[in-house]
């Protein structure tokens, strides 16, 4: 692997792995880079569990390091890794050595595996899109390109000196690219992008520049991605192993050998299936929000918003309502006003969709992972509505 200016070989990895003891549950707060690696190729060695944690975890997040300290993880667990907990308190999944390993080969049928791929790591590696690419790396025999954050300006430059072959990104870090000013990756011939909707003027733009950007489908439980489009397409398709089917109320059900569970796993998230397979996934299950016995789709009132060609971001969430149960509130980050998105809203919504609430932030929250922190959007829109 390369990373702050070194590189360290594979030999060179299993000797300091080999030499480094530890406990038989391993919580560890080190970003990305060469010492990470060291920790997690060592408790594979050793049959420990290593559980991957924000920095600021253990002094300001007792909770959470708590469920992971009465955590009984399965035998032949290699992580725990918790859950975005954009919706909620994230949740300790423990992953095994098969999960990972089904997953890398999996995902080696879809994307291919060269002798000189260098893939990047700019995700945190409490996420699993950040550690399963290093998991998947040692398993291919590849290099992985670690960077402790993302960094617009230093992931385009590494992107654009051909420095990467690989790169997986979250819909926000490529918008952030295209802000600073990404034109070219010479060498790149797979871009991931998942972990939340994808906006179609990025997507477009995306194209546009030549990235051969691959959607992708996938969360903790499945050791992250299960379905990837092919490049230039926006579907995606079930990984090799893995089904997917659409359950009676619209629910995505997964299993596979990279799936955490038994049998079926209920993802939380709603989508259709085409006839030739494809996944088309249109939000959380827990994203429809009943406003006066009306079914409100927050992706769809986010799409509509994001039409706005002043309106760079938007989160819809549901707000509790004494005349209708719930009421529809948005938030915005736009260079217009709240007045003018409004107008925006009901030319093209009907009635019951218009957003009651529309709030212009500078920025949206977001965990880590880059998923927008819905619930804290949730407790806000509450209070605006109480006059707090």
């Amino acid at each position: 692997m390369v990373a702050a200016g070194k590189a360290l070989t594979y030999a060179e990895l299993a000797e300091r792995a080999a030499a480094t003891q530890l406990p038989p549950l391993h919580a560890t707060t080190t970003p990305a880079g060469i010492e990470f690696a060291v920790e997690l190729h060592a408790a594979a060695l050793a049959e420990s569990v290593i559980a991957p944690l924000r920095p600021q975890q253990p002094g300001t997040e007792p909770v959470r390091c708590a469920r992971l300290t009465g955590l009984v993880p399965p035998p032949g667990t290699l992580a725990v890794v918790f859950t975005s907990g954009s919706t909620g308190e994230p949740r300790p999944v423990p992953l095994t050595r098969r999960n990972f390993e089904a997953s890398a080969r999996a995902s080696a049928e879809v994307l291919g595996v060269h002798a000189d791929d260098r893939w990047l790591c700019c995700m945190p590696v409490f996420h699993v899109g950040g550690l399963s690419i290093f998991t998947r790396s040692a398993l291919y025999e590849t290099t992985v390109v670690a960077e402790p954050a993302f960094d617009a300006v230093r992931v385009k430059d590494l992107m654009e000196a051909g420095e990467v072959t690989l790169v997986s990104l979250v819909p926000t870090m490529l918008a952030r690219l295209r802000d600073a000013g990404l034109e070219r990756a010479p060498r790149v011939r797979a871009v991931l992008l998942g972990g939340g909707p994808i906006p179609d003027e990025l997507f477009a733009w995306a194209r546009a520049a030549g990235l051969p950007v691959r959607p992708t489908y996938g969360m903790t439980e499945t050791t992250s991605q299960i379905a990837t489009a092919r490049a230039g397409e926006w579907l995606a398709r079930p990984l090799p192993g893995a089904e997917v089917r659409i359950a009676d109320d619209g629910e995505i059900l997964v299993r596979g050998p990279m799936v955490a569970a038994d049998g079926w796993l209920r993802t939380g998230d709603r989508g259709t299936l085409t006839e030739d397979g494809l996944l088309d996934v249109h939000g959380r299950m827990d994203d429809v929000i009943v406003t006066g016995g009306e079914n409100v789709a927050a992706q769809e009132v986010e799409e509509v918003l994001l039409e706005h060609p002043y309106v760079a971001e938007a989160a819809v969430v549901g707000v509790d309502d004494a005349e209708w149960g719930k009421a529809v509130a948005a938030f915005v980050v736009a260079a217009v006003s709240e007045d003018e998105i409004a107008v925006h809203a009901r030319a093209r919504l009907p009635g019951f969709k218009v957003p009651k609430l529309i709030v212009a932030l500078d920025e949206l929250p977001r965990t880590p992972s880059g998923k927008v922190e819905r619930a804290q959007l949730e407790s806000r829109a509450r209070d605006l509505r109480q006059g707090r």
